[in-house]
């Protein structure tokens, strides 16, 4: 994710200069609710990476699964809703293989060499279409966004996406581009798409808050005999029901809605309690790219140590919760952010055309108006 004072405005979250609202306590333009949910969600992403190894800790286990309940739908939500401006011209279209897919391209080989020195050499099949642990997100927001145009076409985004979404549960997808997390999670990147701020302002009811705190209070009792009866495969949501091999098919449809609804109604609840004033994590939330590349690589390092061998129990889980966090904010530091600018924001000036609006030296000379800011690299809606 670029920093602030590089982001363009996406809709609902313009660009300038001014200070914070004294009123709200945020920047004008800007939606401090999203940022502060984007940095909550962001560092359940890490602590729930960080204690997936933990699985002997019930404790640890049920607090996983209720993670997992919803924290991948609630960020895909909300990177459809970032994504609302997206219209497939060319200069987005670029702006999408420079900040999505080149990342990609890096991380995937940074992952692929971490494999080779722990396993003493390549897989089979190492293909690049084929992503490694988390790259699988930047592959479904690549393919997502490339049809932004479309949902914004239809009558019935939502329920078309769900009837997609189910329908998809019944196919051998694979692994080849993570095809079985892009069509189960669709909904929520559509749904974010059909969101608008005013969507947002009915969280701020009283009623909306209590009912919140029941919801996640009554899903984390949940989560302990879901956790100790139902396999982790319907939460990663990664393979179809044909490839996991249920038998019979109908009842598992209703199973699945089931979980669909739960990640919605958490999502819900999570967005109604977080803060709609600027905190001091509001300014983090502009860097989730960073801190979802460069946590991978880190875990990926710890899970080659004898770390998970020597930790468990309530302490181990402690001990990895304080790890994750302090590796969140790590991540989110400036002298971090600028040692992997070059995997993160790659600087491509030899891979575009002399005409594109992506090189520095024609930002100022774009057609699109605006500000400066808003002419440059626009987020990758992570």
């Amino acid at each position: 994710m670029t920093s602030p004072a590089a982001r363009p405005p996406e809709p609902g979250q313009g660009a300038n200069n001014r200070g914070p609202d004294p009123k709200t306590g945020q920047a004008p333009g800007r939606d401090a609710r999203l940022d502060n949910a984007k940095f909550i969600l962001i560092a359940l992403v890490v602590f729930g990476h960080a204690i997936e190894p933990l699985r002997d800790h019930g404790p640890t286990e049920a607090l996983y699964y209720w993670i997992y309940f919803f924290h991948m739908p609630a960020f895909i939500m909300i990177s459809g809703y970032l994504s609302r401006s997206f219209d497939a011209s060319s200069n987005r279209v670029e702006k999408l293989v420079v900040t999505v897919a080149v990342p990609y391209l890096i991380f995937w080989t940074l992952h692929q060499t971490i494999y080779f020195f722990e396993r003493g050499g390549l897989p089979d099949a190492a293909s690049v279409l084929k992503p490694t642990w988390t790259l699988w997100f930047l592959v479904a927001l690549f393919l997502w966004r490339l049809s932004v145009p479309v949902w914004k076409q239809l009558r019935w985004p939502v329920l078309i996406a769900v009837v997609i979404s189910m329908f998809g549960a019944t196919a051998s997808l694979g692994e080849t581009l993570s095809m079985g997390r892009v069509v189960s999670f669709l909904p929520f990147f559509v749904l974010g798409l059909s969101l608008r701020r005013e969507h947002f302002a009915l969280l701020d009811r009283l009623w909306v808050r209590i009912l919140s705190v029941v919801v996640l209070g009554t899903t984390a009792v949940l989560a302990v005999p879901i956790s100790d009866r139902w396999s982790r495969d319907w939460l990663f949501w990664k393979d179809s029901l044909t490839d996991r091999d249920i038998d019979p098919l109908l009842p598992s449809f209703g199973i699945r809605l089931a979980f669909m609804g739960l990640a919605l109604l958490m999502t819900i609840a999570v967005l109604a309690l977080t803060p709609k004033r600027r905190t001091w994590f509001t300014s983090l939330g502009a860097y989730t790219l960073y801190v979802y590349l460069g946590h991978s690589v880190a875990l990926l390092l710890l899970k080659a140590s004898p770390w998970y061998d020597m930790v468990g129990g309530p302490t181990g889980t402690a001990l990895t919760a304080f790890g994750a966090v302090s590796l969140t904010l790590l991540l989110c530091t400036p002298w971090v952010r600028k040692g992997m600018q070059w995997a993160v924001e790659p600087q491509l000036t030899w891979f575009l055309r002399k005409d594109s609006t992506l090189r520095p030296e024609n930002r100022g000379s774009s057609g699109t108006g605006g500000s400066g800011d808003a002419r440059k690299k626009e987020s990758a809606g992570v």
